[in-house]
């Protein structure tokens, strides 16, 4: 028992030290038992690669500079996408947040399209734009955008109409008020949004490029299909899975907590 509890404070210390051990650890039983069914001889290895099979496609695919050159396009893709979704995202969701007028023209509107799925326009739009990034992007700021607009609404919201009416009393304009008051206010719910914005935009980044994409991480997965490459398949889920908890953990998260943090959502007891 003694040793028990010792073995669990090194590893408390260990992680407390290098925080990246509390990601690793859980997947190593996943691996071990990924590993163990491959090797069992359960299934053929060509559609149940092992975890050696799928380090070394990885090595390779890095080496011949095929994986970097595709992530590489879908960051780019994902970032255009995102920037564009911000851009429009928050002006528009802080003036259906703070205008009444805006909100009984515009929130009807909004709820309709939210409920058309983003890849439920990719008919119409190769009718349109064809096989190219046009339409790559279109449906990437279009899931990214609901998201921001409807945390910006909740965030203006949340925002008590004492601190605006203070700040007005004071002289404050119209302008310095949503400026200094309420962007502030809301910009927990904002950051919230652009993290689930995003996530959503990467999935459908992904489902974007499988059907039209001629590069990127969904295309590699895709075109293995093809060529009946089940190691390629799962390295492609794998490099998704990653790339995206490292941006969510170790860049949004974060900002998300700090953001809560400065603007006063922390409370003490």
């Amino acid at each position: 028992m003694n040793l028990v509890l010792k073995s669990w404070g090194a590893y408390v210390r260990a992680t407390k030290r290098w925080p990246i051990i509390a990601t690793i650890v859980p997947f190593i039983p996943v691996v071990a038992l990924w590993s163990v069914v491959a090797n069992s001889g359960m299934f053929p290895r060509a559609f149940f690669p092992a975890p050696v099979d799928v380090a070394r496609t990885f090595f390779a695919l890095m080496y011949k500079g095929i994986l970097p050159d595709y992530l590489q396009d879908s960051l780019i893709r994902l970032l255009t996408g995102a920037a564009i979704g911000v851009v429009l995202g928050i002006p528009l969701g802080l003036l259906i947040g703070s205008s009444k007028w805006a909100h009984r023209a515009c929130w009807p509107i909004l709820l309709f399209f939210q409920a058309i799925g983003d890849i439920a326009w990719l008919p119409i739009l190769l009718i349109w734009f064809g096989f190219g990034l046009t339409t790559m992007t279109f449906v990437i700021v279009y899931t990214v955008l609901f998201p921001i607009v409807l945390n910006t609404v909740l965030g203006v919201e949340s925002v008590h109409r004492d601190l605006a009416r203070a700040a007005q009393s004071l002289g404050a304009s119209r302008m310095r008020v949503l400026w200094e008051v309420t962007l502030p206010g809301a910009l927990p719910n904002i950051i919230t949004g652009l993290r689930n914005g995003l996530g959503y935009g990467w999935r459908a980044l992904i489902a974007v490029e499988i059907i039209v994409g001629t590069s990127g991480i969904g295309f590699m997965m895709f075109d293995a299909r093809r060529a009946g490459s089940t190691v390629e398949i799962i390295l492609g889920m794998i490099v998704l899975g990653i790339l995206w908890y490292i941006v969510d953990a170790w860049i949004l998260a974060p900002i998300e907590r700090a953001t809560g943090q400065r603007w006063g959502l922390v409370t003490s007891s």
